[in-house]
């Protein structure tokens, strides 16, 4: 009797890992390329700081160790020019964001930024890296 209720113990143990098993098709986790994620820990240190999260960092602060000085002065003519916050290309802070890889070509790869705002919209921001030093030189709305 004790070797049918180990039986049956190990036959409903083995089943209950197939059913919680990952099909083999299932995707493993995405690998960011560098690009990404510099893009991702420039975003995050970003938001961190507008949100007044980091006690050493000013959003400025993020902006000059992540970016191009021609870069940052593009930016500061968005602000001016349409009262918004120049990377988040809106007067709010987005709930969440996502990159994706959107190509590469002459010395540059785009990074597409996608951010999710709590009213369930989204919107995109392409970035410009420089694969030589990984320097983000490039911000802009996305192509229409």
């Amino acid at each position: 009797m004790l070797r049918t209720r180990t039986a049956t113990a190990a036959i409903s143990l083995l089943a209950f890992a197939g059913l919680c098993a990952v099909p083999a098709h299932a995707a493993a986790p995405r690998r960011l390329s560098n690009a990404q994620q510099q893009v991702d820990a420039f975003f995050s240190q970003y938001l961190t700081a507008a949100n007044g999260q980091n006690q050493d960092q000013t959003p400025l602060d993020v902006r000059d160790e992540y970016l191009t000085a021609q870069l940052n002065q593009q930016l500061d003519q968005y602000q001016q020019t349409h009262n918004a916050d120049p990377v988040f290309r809106a007067q709010n802070i987005p709930a969440g964001w996502s990159t994706q890889y959107g190509g590469s070509g002459a010395g540059h790869t785009t990074v597409i930024l996608t951010e999710n705002w709590g009213s369930g919209q989204q919107t995109q921001v392409w970035y410009q890296v420089e694969l030589s030093d990984l320097v983000i030189d490039g911000l802009q709305d996305a192509p229409a």
